[in-house]
């Protein structure tokens, strides 16, 4: 068996975000208990529906691979075909009727991203990227900005400053101080406006596998440039600190500020 995706593993993908986007919009905007986990992160009962729905889809249709979900853990990761799940993200943006929250679903080979999708229910818009094609955005091809080289050009995304600590903060810093102006609070379609050319790049800490997986193969499929801090590229293993680009020049300018 080889790394390459297959029709199946797309459609079921896609059958599990368009389930996903029934359950999220059931509860979107209707008085919800909000729960805080022991990372303080906030999760509530459609964080929980969605995810056991969709990993239900995923495992009736592919008993052989692993899983990796934020609220039901991880089940033989070390298989060769793993998916990685947020059912929502960004609950504190959903809980507070913000329509910026979404599911992330991702397919990896031997740890490394194939597949990706960006679902955003209250918005109807979606994000697909699949490794070796070009990323679609509601069904038409999407593409990266590759005009803006210089970080005195280009624009930057991050969900919260609250994710940096002592010791990140200044190196986030070094990049945004440079940039032409900073947004926060955009959740994962962030991404996805990278990936249409919207903005030009994501700065982000304090993130697991589950928050970047997905966004991996919609940023290298639009021409954009994804990988840790030190300019490595995306992996299960890959530690929690995120940089996303709209093209490779942008990227190593912002690699050489972030260092």
């Amino acid at each position: 068996m080889t790394g390459k995706v297959t029709d199946k593993h797309i459609e079921v993908a896609i059958q599990a975000a368009d389930a996903a986007r029934e359950i999220t919009l059931k509860y979107f905007r209707q008085p919800l208990d909000i729960i805080q986990k022991l990372d303080d992160s906030p999760v509530t009962i459609a964080d929980k529906e969605t995810e056991y729905l969709i990993r239900n889809i995923i495992e009736t249709a592919f008993p052989e691979h692993g899983f990796y979900g934020e609220e039901t853990g991880q089940s033989d990761i070390d298989k060769d075909w793993t998916w990685v799940v947020d059912p929502i993200d960004g609950t504190a943006s959903f809980s507070t009727g913000k329509p910026t929250f979404g599911t992330l679903i991702a397919l990896c080979y031997q740890g490394k991203p194939q597949l990706g999708i960006i679902d955003h229910a209250a918005l109807d818009d979606r994000w697909i990227g699949i490794k070796g094609q070009k990323t679609s955005y509601n069904g038409k091809l999407v593409q990266t900005n590759p005009n803006n080289t210089k970080l005195a050009n280009a624009t930057a995304y991050t969900t919260t400053p609250r994710m940096f600590t002592s010791d990140t903060l200044p190196r986030y810093e070094a990049v945004a101080n440079q940039c032409k102006f900073t947004i926060f609070g955009a959740d994962c379609m962030a991404y996805g406006l990278v990936a249409s050319g919207f903005t030009d790049l994501i700065i982000e800490a304090d993130l697991k596998p589950y928050d970047f997986m997905a966004v991996a193969p919609v940023i290298e499929g639009a021409g954009g440039v994804i990988s840790d801090w030190e300019g490595k590229p995306i992996t299960l293993k890959t530690g929690d600190k995120i940089l996303a680009s709209a093209n490779p020049k942008l990227h190593q300018a912002a690699l050489l500020a972030i260092r």
